[in-house]
C-alpha cells in the first residue's frame, strides 16, 4: 500500500469514527453539512421500477421515492441516513470510485433505514454494538436477500460485508447472524 492511500484511508476512518462520536453524543443536530439535496430519482433513476426497492417499501413506493432527498457530502466513509429528517447522505468520492455492485447492495441497505426513520426507528441505538442493532441487521438482510438474487457467492457478500470499523470478531458474528459462510 502506498502512503498516500494508507493517509487517505486513516482519514476516511478517522473521519467515520467521529461521525459516529458525534452520533453516540447526539450532535447531529448541532453539526449540519447544510448541502444541497437534491431527488434522489434525479440522481438515481428507475430506482422504483428495482424489484428491491418495491419489497422495502410495498405499495407506498411511489410516495416514498417522490419525496425522498439526496445529498451529496465529502464527509462519511459511504453513504447513511441522515437522521434528523430521514434524507440519503452520500460521499460523492464513494460514489465515483466505488464499486457499482457495492454501492447498488448500499443503496438497498439505507434505503432500509429510510423507512425504519419513517416508522420512528431509532437508527444509532447505542444500547447496541454496530453488530447487534436491529436496524442494521434488518438492513443488511434486505441487502444480502438483493445480493442472492443477483447470484452472489457467499464470498463476494462477505467482502461486501468488511468494514473498516468492525473488528474480526464483530465480523464473524454478523456474517453468522446472517448466515453468510465467511
Amino acid at each position: 500500500m502506498t502512503r498516500s492511500l494508507a493517509i487517505m484511508e486513516f482519514q476516511e476512518a478517522f473521519m467515520h469514527r467521529l461521525l459516529q462520536i458525534g452520533g453516540f453524543l447526539r450532535l447531529g443536530n448541532l453539526v449540519h453539512t447544510r448541502g444541497p439535496k437534491y431527488s434522489i430519482m434525479e440522481y438515481f433513476p428507475g430506482l422504483d421500477k428495482v424489484r428491491a426497492v418495491r419489497w422495502i417499501f410495498g405499495r407506498d413506493t411511489d410516495e416514498v421515492l417522490q419525496s425522498l432527498k439526496v445529498e451529496f457530502t465529502w464527509i462519511g466513509s459511504y453513504m447513511w441516513v441522515n437522521d434528523s429528517d430521514g434524507h440519503l447522505m452520500v460521499n460523492s468520492k464513494y460514489l465515483k470510485n466505488g464499486d457499482r455492485l457495492e454501492i447498488y447492495l448500499d443503496i438497498i441497505h439505507e434505503l432500509v433505514h429510510v423507512k425504519q426513520h419513517r416508522e420512528g426507528k431509532q437508527l444509532f441505538d447505542n444500547r447496541y454494538s454496530y453488530v447487534d442493532r436491529p436496524t442494521e441487521i434488518e438492513a443488511y438482510r434486505y441487502a444480502i436477500k438483493e445480493a442472492r438474487r443477483l447470484g452472489l457467492t457467499d464470498q463476494r457478500i462477505c467482502n461486501y460485508l468488511k468494514t473498516e470499523w468492525m473488528t474480526k470478531k464483530d465480523f464473524r458474528k454478523l456474517a453468522g447472524t446472517l448466515k453468510i459462510e465467511c
